[in-house]
């Protein structure tokens, strides 16, 4: 009998499934300041700069790393920061989590903070995303409510724990309950601090 169950587990082997899992997780007090020592320093504002022109550059077609992408739809916005010199992997996080930092200054506030690994073909993609929402306010049920730019989610790729990319992306309301989003260009100005 197991001469014939090995024979048929090498004709039809059983398909193992891929691992997949989510987490929550905190930013401790000491990421977070050194997030925004890193954004106050002369690094962080240099590569902040960098990548604030990059995409600048990107709108006329012009590539300079790191690479940005410029994701357009009608009810999202984006861009993607391929991890590329001179960022190192420090960087890469800070710029993550400088980005969310920004949000929270513009009077976002953040819904979660997660962690999702999945096993690709032969790889490990780990993506980290941070997701804010606007404040949510209506002085009266009858006037629209105003979302600002809209919902903000940040994620941060990694493939074989090497960083990949960033994303920054922007959807909106599209219901009458919602004033119009603010424009995408205002937002990127406003995410650098410009």
């Amino acid at each position: 009998m197991n001469y014939i169950e090995d024979l048929l587990g090498k004709l039809f082997p059983e398909k193992r499934r891929k691992i997949s899992h989510k987490e929550n997780f905190l930013q401790s007090e000491v990421e977070v300041s050194q997030t925004r020592a890193w954004i106050a320093s002369d690094r962080g504002e240099e590569l902040m700069g960098l990548v604030y022109n990059n995409y600048h550059l990107k709108t006329v077609g012009v590539n300079k790393k790191p690479e940005v992408h410029i994701l357009n739809s009608p009810y999202a916005n984006g861009l993607a920061i391929s991890f590329q010199d001179p960022l190192s992997p420090s960087d890469f996080n800070h710029l993550f989590f400088a980005f969310g930092d920004r949000l929270l200054a513009l009077g976002y506030h953040r819904v979660s903070l997660d962690r999702k690994l999945e096993e690709l073909t032969d790889r490990v993609r780990i993506t980290e995303k941070l997701y804010y929402k606007p404040p949510f306010s209506s002085g009266s049920l009858d006037q629209p409510i105003d979302q600002l730019f809209g919902n903000v989610a940040i994620e941060k790729i990694q493939v074989d724990n090497e960083p990949s990319y960033l994303k920054v992306l922007v959807t909106v309301y599209s219901d009458r309950m919602y004033l119009p989003a603010l424009p995408f260009r205002d937002f990127v100005e406003r995410l650098f601090n410009r």
